[in-house]
């Protein structure tokens, strides 16, 4: 425990009592030798409820070019059936008040909608992040963990390279 413990100060600069979760949690990970990456998309929406899904979906389609056109198409019939197909009878003639109550209903219940989906696309991004840091971390101590490995390698090699160079120089000095 005392090497886990010099470990932790030397690589993270603190105390281990003193790491917070996500780094105790990486530590622990790879100490198991476990993978920690994940499939972020599959992970948050897994945690997704059936409004924020729903939320997502119509925000992925409000905002879409598809529904740009389609609602400009909608627009364009509106005010060509009022004024030009229905010149005499039309039931929204112009300026189009019942076609502008539709409008502003729209937009009223559209708007926090997207909100809603925008605030959840935030959440996102710092779950990913979170997931990102993890990652990272755990990069780095392996990678750190490599190095300490491979430097103990070049010090065994070294250390019986001098004792051969010590037993050859002996042996030299015993013949001479």
């Amino acid at each position: 425990m005392n090497n886990l413990s010099s470990f932790v100060h030397h690589h993270f600069g603190k105390p281990a009592d003193e790491l917070g979760a996500v780094e105790k949690h990486v530590l622990a990970k790879t100490h198991e030798r476990k993978i920690i990456s994940t499939d972020v998309n599959a992970a948050f929406s897994a945690e997704a409820s059936f409004g924020e899904r729903v939320a997502d979906g119509i925000a992925r389609v409000g905002g879409s070019w598809s529904f740009i056109i389609a609602f400009l198409a909608f627009l364009a019939v509106w005010t060509v059936i009022n004024t030009v197909v229905l010149a005499s009878g039309a039931f929204d003639p112009y300026p189009f008040v019942f076609l502008n109550l539709i409008l502003s209903m729209l937009a009223a219940i559209q708007a926090p909608i997207i909100m809603m989906s925008q605030n959840r696309q935030a959440e996102r991004d710092r779950f990913e992040a979170a997931k990102d840091y993890e990652v990272n971390l755990k990069s780095e101590l392996e990678v750190l963990s490599l190095h300490q490995k491979i430097d103990m390698s070049v010090l065994t090699e070294l250390k019986a390279l001098r004792e051969d160079v010590a037993r050859l120089t002996a042996a030299l000095a015993a013949r001479s």
